[in-house]
């Protein structure tokens, strides 16, 4: 796929981001948030929520960003470390929307993260809830990854095709997770994947 069909596709995944923002900030989703918690809470088992909670560790603004320099760096592709100016440029946006878009995050009566550990990240709370960090994050990241494994010549069809679906079933697994534990609304995770996913794409059309 060519630099302007990236771009273009990056411009509509981020539109739709905007789009949802205002949306959340006109409490549009709030029954929907409140019956898919519930409902996820109620289907899936509490013997869960240790497995669930890995995944709060995992997308943490310490980890992920870790991850990225060592991928950038194992994969000799020092010239694309320009990828980190949209990376940050996902922690400005998903401050501002935090900061004006009103949407407190679910009550604690649902919280379930069991882990006796937290990353210093975790402990910035700027104020509502949207978007979800660890789904920006998390998509990001995937999207990068993705491009890297497409780009590959040294690993097979049939290899990138098992690594494709291992990122799939993560990012699925990743934004579960923040619904189940109670950490945030799922109109945060669709808000933070679609940022992260739209910049990602970005930064592949622009660097």
């Amino acid at each position: 796929m060519n630099k302007k069909k990236l771009f273009v596709i990056g411009i509509l995944v981020f539109l739709a981001f905007v789009f949802v923002s205002y949306l959340v900030h006109k409490d549009l989703f709030t029954q929907f948030d409140f019956n898919t918690t519930v409902g996820i809470q109620d289907t899936i088992s509490r013997r869960f929520d240790t497995f669930f909670s890995v995944f709060t560790l995992l997308g943490s603004t310490e980890l992920m960003t870790l991850f990225l320099i060592v991928l950038i760096i194992v994969l000799g592709k020092l010239k694309r470390i320009l990828i980190f100016v949209p990376y940050f440029v996902s922690f400005i946006i998903e401050l501002y929307e935090k900061i004006f878009v009103v949407h407190p995050g679910p009550p604690y009566m649902f919280f379930r993260y069991n882990i006796p550990f937290d990353f210093p990240s975790s402990h910035v709370q700027p104020g509502s809830s949207f978007p979800s960090g660890h789904s920006t994050r998390t998509a990001f990241i995937s999207i990068i990854f993705l491009f890297f494994i497409a780009r590959s010549k040294k690993l097979r069809p049939l290899h990138k095709k098992i690594l494709f679906s291992i990122i799939v079933i993560f990012d699925i697994i990743m934004f579960a997770s923040r619904v189940y534990l109670g950490e945030h609304w799922t109109s945060d995770v669709i808000g933070g994947g679609l940022l992260g996913y739209s910049l990602g794409i970005l930064s592949l059309a622009l660097l």
